[in-house]
């Protein structure tokens, strides 16, 4: 009996392997962050690198509405406390792929206001908008202290969900640190 329940826990887990290794395989999804301080306001600018996978290209392709979205928070570290939010942003890029016309109707929004909508057949045009941001304003200078460190914290989630066994949504998030030096 002892040993059929260890070959059934085997069997499971190999089983377990083969639906997850081609996910194993994938490569794995990065946050490339850049701040700066231009004309008194701290801009961010942002890549998802490796979000565009085969999954994504075909829930675009079936016409899914696909969207990423990014929550862009400026902290500063408190010494023996929890770090303290300054600002925060949310921003969203959506693809609404049209099958009979074979085009993208790219849309971008910040804090939930249409800033942007584009139409596309390029799939590369589709590929870099909703992966890629420039100068995204997250706060004013006038909130900073001089001379102190600060850093922005970028979480972004995917929808449709995928790449989880158990519909749960993946989210990738990095940081990238600057000290504020007023010029």
């Amino acid at each position: 009996m002892r040993m059929m329940n260890r070959l059934i826990a085997f069997g499971s887990l190999v089983a377990v392997f083969f639906v997850c290794a081609p996910e194993l395989g994938a490569q794995q999804e990065s946050l490339r962050i850049t701040p700066t301080v231009s004309e008194n306001r701290v801009l961010v600018s942002f890549e998802l690198t490796n979000a565009y996978s085969e999954a994504v290209r075909e829930a675009i392709s079936s016409g899914l509405r696909t969207t990423f979205t990014f929550e862009l928070e400026l902290r500063t570290s408190v010494p023996a406390w929890i770090d303290r939010t300054i600002a925060k942003t949310v921003v969203s890029t959506s693809d609404q792929y049209d099958n009979l016309t074979r085009r993208h109707t790219l849309t971008r929004t910040i804090d939930g206001r249409n800033e942007e909508v584009m139409v596309t057949e390029d799939e590369a045009v589709a590929r870099s908008w909703l992966t890629k941001w420039t100068r995204v304003q997250v706060s004013d200078t006038s909130k900073l202290d001089p001379s102190r460190d600060y850093y922005v914290h970028i979480t972004t989630r995917a929808r449709p969900v995928g790449g989880s066994l158990l519909g749960l949504t993946r989210t990738i998030s990095g940081s990238a640190k600057f000290t504020f030096i007023p010029y």
